[in-house]
């Protein structure tokens, strides 16, 4: 499970076979006397656990789950991805933004081969995985339509499949369903969910939604107001296979939304 390691900046941390783990880990835009973004992060996530991450806009949240992506550098002490110190991007993370970013001269087929393609994995194997991606995220039919011509859902859909493809043991999201409508908002958490629970990669997931955070995750990590720091975190005791309707009205549901909206300051 995740857990926050208490004395972030401690050196006697234990090891570990955590997915993610981080200690102590800083950010600062425009060196030393610039812009203190992230301060001692110091956390683990489990293998195929699913974690949330919630604070206010402006915390780190998602300079937290780049400098995971190996996209930016940090400063402190070290992080870990499936036990390899995080230098660069690796073949084992995943990474889904809020916006698509399809190639929009692609069609949808197309697109969830491109990064297969770029690795050069074998074109019987990318051919496999496509056609069984397309079956899970529900795109037959539309495997020669281009981008515009797909909703923000369906598109959210395809951006999330291009990832899968590459079958990566660590997916970090980005408010993925930040921009669209609540139902289809709704509708993609639960597709995910399903999607997780075939395949349990571990997921770190940014959102804005104490909802969100706590129908899909294992955990909820809350940050406080930048410089960002890991204030609490929520163990969300709730039975799977979850559904919208059914989860939502456990009262449990209820009192893990109230706990996080006061950790949040707006309970």
């Amino acid at each position: 499970m995740a857990r926050l390691l208490n004395g972030a900046g401690a050196t006697d941390m234990p090891a570990t076979d955590a997915a993610i783990s981080l200690r102590s880990v800083s950010k600062t835009y425009g060196g030393p006397n610039g812009i203190e973004a992230l301060r001692g992060i110091a956390c683990e996530v489990a293998d195929r656990e699913f974690v949330s991450v919630i604070g206010p806009s402006g915390c780190g949240k998602s300079t937290l789950l780049r400098i995971i992506g190996g996209l930016i550098p940090y400063e402190g002490e070290t992080l870990t991805v499936k036990g390899t110190l995080v230098v660069e991007p690796s073949p084992e993370v995943g990474i889904v933004f809020q916006t698509s970013n399809l190639l929009p001269w692609l069609t949808v087929e197309k697109n969830l081969r491109l990064g297969a393609e770029i690795r050069k994995v074998p074109t019987d194997t990318i051919e496999r995985k496509v056609a069984a991606m397309i079956k899970m995220l529900g795109l037959d039919g539309f495997e020669r339509s281009y981008p515009h011509e797909l909703s923000g859902g369906m598109q959210q859909r395809v951006a999330l499949g291009q990832t899968l493809v590459l079958e990566p043991s660590v997916l970090l999201m980005d408010e993925p369903f930040g921009a669209l409508d609540a139902l289809t908002r709704d509708r993609l958490n639960l597709e995910l969910l399903r999607i997780w629970e075939a395949q349990r990669q571990t997921v770190f997931l940014v959102t804005h939604s104490i909802t969100e955070a706590v129908f899909l995750s294992d955990r909820v990590l809350v940050m406080s107001p930048r410089p960002g720091r890991l204030i609490d975190e929520v163990r969300i005791e709730l039975p799977r296979p979850r559904s919208p309707k059914a989860t939502r009205l456990l009262p449990p549901f209820s009192a893990y939304v109230q706990r996080l909206s006061e950790l949040m300051g707006v309970g």
